[in-house]
């Protein structure tokens, strides 16, 4: 029997490998589950915490824009983050959260299978490509696999924090929106 989505969102709730789990709700990826574009964010804020969604703060609203910008919808793509539990005072994740969590964001990429990756800051970044730093690897393909390209964006509330890296993103929007499109990547229909 194949692992679906829906079988990884129980199997979550009920694991307590990681010591965020003690004190925070479990947040799978959400999204087509055929999608060709994954969305991987660092981990859920309060709100993610308290609806059990990613991002669906601030910083997810942005992010929705952003999508809507390439003339793609929050519904055609799908969207996770690599640690799956909200850390204390939305602190950075640890190394060692990030490992222990990362098995689940393989499983949701293997169930996927994504065309295109866009880590969404340094943290989802890290893990596909540790030596490279956001600052210079935004808005530029990286060729993963045959079949997957990495391409890296910064964090959407980043833009929040800081009004400059605002336009940055919208490029890199631009830039992702035409390298699917010269890909033949496009929108799923619903």
């Amino acid at each position: 029997m194949e692992l679906t989505l829906p079988d990884l969102q129980e199997k979550l709730k009920a694991w307590d490998g990681c010591a965020l789990s003690k004190n925070a709700n479990a947040v799978l990826g959400e999204g087509n589950p055929n999608a060709d574009v994954l969305f991987i964010g660092e981990a859920p804020g309060q709100r993610e915490d308290e609806l059990g969604r990613p991002f669906v703060g601030a910083a997810g609203k942005f992010l929705d824009e952003l999508i809507e910008s390439m003339g793609w919808k929050r519904a055609q793509v799908y969207i996770s983050n690599v640690v799956k539990y909200r850390p204390p005072d939305n602190r950075d994740p640890t190394p060692e959260e990030k490992a222990e969590c990362m098995p689940w964001l393989m499983l949701e990429i293997a169930i996927i299978k994504p065309k295109v990756i866009v880590p969404l800051g340094r943290h989802s970044l890290g893990h596909f490509y540790p030596k490279l730093s956001i600052s210079t690897a935004h808005g530029n393909p990286h060729k993963l696999t045959d079949d997957v390209t990495v391409f890296p964006i910064y964090h959407p509330a980043a833009a929040l924090h800081n009004g400059n890296l605002r336009q940055s993103l919208l490029d890199d929007f631009a830039k992702l929106k035409s390298f699917l499109e010269s890909h033949g990547i496009t929108p799923p229909t619903e």
